[in-house]
């Protein structure tokens, strides 16, 4: 008997993201968590210090206790779940430590690795997109 796999899965994995505005370029890791939804990770900055030679840390996170986390650390997205019928994972949020908000946000891919990000405020429509490759 053959084992039956989430389609929704295939989001997990690493993927290649750069920052539409500071061209930063970064890791992200996106994996399943215990209940099911999905969830994703910095795990790699190609410039992880400041120009004074620091640390990039989370500073402009509304959550004090977050501050101190190392950039390569932050949680970026999370609350995912895959839609089957619109072949999207909807219903999660992403934050943006460029400048410290939260957005919602709906993924899907528009190739085998490429992955549209969308983030907005309201409605879909009222957003903007980058797009994220995998890597693995």
């Amino acid at each position: 008997m053959k084992a039956q796999v989430n389609k929704g899965d295939r989001l997990v994995g690493t993927y290649r993201v750069v920052e539409p505005e500071t061209k930063e370029d970064s890791k992200v890791k996106i994996f399943k968590t215990a209940d099911g939804k999905y969830k994703g990770q910095v795990i790699w900055l190609a410039k992880p210090t400041m120009k004074d030679g620091t640390p990039k840390r989370d500073i402009l996170n509304p959550d004090p206790k977050k501050r101190n986390t190392p950039g390569d650390q932050i949680v970026l997205m999370w609350g995912f779940t895959y839609d089957a019928d619109k072949d999207m994972w909807v219903g999660g949020e992403i934050y943006d430590p460029c400048h410290g908000k939260t957005y919602k946000c709906r993924l899907n891919f528009e190739s085998d690795t490429k992955l549209k990000v969308r983030g907005y405020i309201g409605a879909p429509a009222f957003g903007k997109s980058m797009y994220w490759t995998k890597i693995n």
